[in-house]
This record gives structure tokens, C-alpha cells and sequence, in this order.
């Protein structure tokens, strides 16, 4: 099974970009479907982006469409999501998170999850 880590999160201003990386451990990372995920405190977990196992179909959610891509190298076992014009409410933990099944767009159906990195927006 894969497992992952998340890295680049960070503080950034308003209207600042980051680019978070979620590096996958195995042989199979392009056998997974994988999202980006994020929880604000006090807030329900909302999805972000997903990427089919070979892209390039990508989905987004409507709070970041426009402005977040995600992307995947399968050479390298990454996932990326390049957050651009940030804002304050983009704050929360952001996770990745993989789906090795056939059904591939909730919440429900990605079993494997990060720890989970901090990016704050500040206005």
C-alpha cells in the first residue's frame, strides 16, 4: 500500500502563491487515483482537486478553480498542487490522499491520506 507525505505548506500573504508536493512511497503511485483534501478548524473536510492515474483529467472544487492546478509525475512518484492568488480563506491543513479503486470522487473513496501540511493566508 502507499504511503504518503506532504511538504511545502507554509505562512504567504495574500495573493501569494505555494506549491505543495506529496511524495509517495511503492512501486504503484501511477496505479492511484489522488485528490488534494483540506479541513480548516472547525470546518468539515472539502475537496480540492483530483487527478486520474495517467492525467491529464483533473476536477476541481469551485472555491479554487481557476487558481489551483494539480498535476502528478509518475516518474518521480509526486503529486503537486501549484496554488496561485491565494487567499486568506484557502487557510487549512491540505492532504493528499490516494484511491486505488475504480470509483474516484469522494471523500469515502480515497483510503490511503497523508499527515497533512499547514498553509496559513494572511490578509
Amino acid at each position: 500500500q502507499v504511503q504518503l507525505v506532504e511538504s511545502g505548506g507554509g505562512l504567504v500573504q495574500a495573493g501569494g502563491s505555494l506549491r505543495l508536493s506529496c511524495a509517495a512511497s511503492g512501486r504503484t503511485f501511477s496505479t492511484y487515483a489522488m485528490a488534494w483534501f483540506r479541513q480548516a478548524p472547525g470546518r468539515e473536510r472539502e475537496f480540492v482537486a483530483r487527478i486520474l492515474r495517467s492525467g491529464p483529467n483533473t476536477y476541481y472544487g469551485d472555491s479554487v478553480k481557476g487558481r489551483f492546478t494539480i498535476s502528478r509525475d509518475n516518474a518521480k512518484n509526486t503529486l503537486y498542487l501549484q496554488m496561485n492568488s491565494l487567499k486568506p480563506e484557502d487557510t487549512a491543513v491540505y492532504y493528499c490522499a490516494a484511491c486505488s479503486g475504480l470509483v474516484c470522487y469522494e471523500h469515502r473513496h480515497f483510503t490511503t491520506w497523508g499527515q497533512g501540511t499547514q498553509v496559513t493566508v494572511s490578509s
